[in-house]
């Protein structure tokens, strides 16, 4: 399959009225068939991250089915939406399970909230652990985490996964992110009640004209066109194009990575790596230096992480999860990036093989001081 040359990393949002094409329950065919797409993406040498509603609505099918669910048993309560989400999380996997493992696709599952990507330390174990998923060759499947989180199901103008989906782009770098909805895109009146509504193919801007038309257009469930356009907004910020497109059309997922895109296609004006980059220059500052040999040097401008054993010397204040910057000998700026262990942690590894770190401190938060996809070369 070909495929844009510049993609490489998407995250596919797929929503409960797509899982459900218009019913009360999860369609095993419609996650089949979401999952071929993906399969045939990711043929293309394409890696793919899913974001998946429908655990609550799988947990209303479950008790339906067994004869226990009732309104009054079962209210509208955020309590209750959790038990709803706790007994449809697994089915819900399994589908995905199923439908991947009939492709020879390994899959995992995340539960997730907008706290873990807030939250330094739980941001850097997120994003390391999606990114070592990808690199191992899988799917991660990521579902908010509906039975803990309150305010993602209390809160509409959060948007279901919509905004979390966003958040997850942001926090792999994606290329791009697919919202597969059930319309065709962003129009610039509501079609269903205007029959000469024309669908706006392309945005450039989130201004006040495309947020107007946004919330003009309604959309049953939690997540309607407003929150996926704000979405949207997000994800552009942080590098990521987007395409809202539906998800009931067959192809229209494989469409997305092509040139021939349907839908309504958000165009981002700056790059993942540029967005990380100025994140990472802004924050470093005061945080804490780190020195390395010539032979880190070296492989620094290789591509290559940076490993305990060239490390020369460690000074600041840092933490585990705190930006740094990596210093030479000589003194020159070579880096900024995020490091896996605090000062205390980088003076007791200092000069040490990876394979060592866990004997001597008595844990491991993997073999990098920096991993190469939290770092900046900035100097050579």
């Amino acid at each position: 399959m070909e495929h844009n040359q510049e993609i490489r990393r998407i995250v596919v949002k797929v929503g409960t009225n797509v899982l459900t094409n218009g019913t009360e329950s999860v369609s095993s065919d419609t996650v089949a068939n979401i999952a071929q797409e993906i399969d045939l993406i990711r043929r293309g040498g394409v890696q793919v991250v899913l974001v998946t509603s429908g655990a609550i609505t799988e947990g209303r099918s479950l008790l339906e089915g067994s004869g226990m669910y009732t309104q009054s048993s079962v209210d509208a309560s955020t309590t209750s939406k959790q038990v709803l989400a706790a007994l449809g999380q697994v089915p819900l996997m399994k589908r995905w399970v199923e439908a991947f493992d009939g492709l020879d696709i390994l899959s995992a599952q995340i539960l997730i909230t907008r706290r873990d990507v807030q939250d330094r330390l739980s941001y850097l174990h997120a994003r390391n652990t999606i990114l070592n998923l990808l690199e191992a060759g899988s799917v991660p499947v990521v579902n908010e985490n509906d039975v803990l989180a309150t305010d993602e199901i209390a809160d509409v103008n959060i948007g279901d996964n919509d905004h979390l989906s966003a958040l997850i782009a942001n926090l792999i770098d994606a290329d791009l992110l697919v919202i597969l909805s059930d319309v065709d895109g962003l129009y610039d009146s509501d079609p269903l009640l205007n029959p000469e509504a024309q669908l706006i193919s392309q945005v450039d801007q989130v201004d006040e004209y495309i947020r107007s038309v946004a919330g003009s257009a309604k959309e049953r469930g939690r997540g309607g066109m407003a929150s996926k356009v704000n979405a949207a907004r997000i994800a552009m910020e942080s590098g990521s194009s987007v395409l809202i497109t539906n998800g009931r059309s067959p192809g229209s997922l494989v469409s997305a990575v092509t040139s021939s895109k349907n839908g309504t296609y958000f165009r981002s004006s700056t790059t993942n790596v540029e967005s990380r980059r100025r994140y990472l220059l802004s924050e470093y500052a005061n945080r804490g230096v780190v020195v390395v040999d010539d032979g880190a040097r070296k492989a620094l401008f290789g591509g290559a992480s940076l490993l305990p054993v060239g490390l020369v010397r460690s000074s600041g204040t840092f933490e585990r999860g705190d930006v740094v910057e990596v210093r030479a000998e000589s003194g020159a700026r070579l880096a900024v990036g995020i490091t896996n262990y605090s000062l205390e942690d980088a003076n007791r590894i200092r000069g040490v093989q990876s394979e060592d770190i866990n004997s001597i401190l008595g844990y491991e938060y993997g073999h990098e001081l920096i991993h190469r996809n939290n770092m900046v070369v900035i100097s050579s």
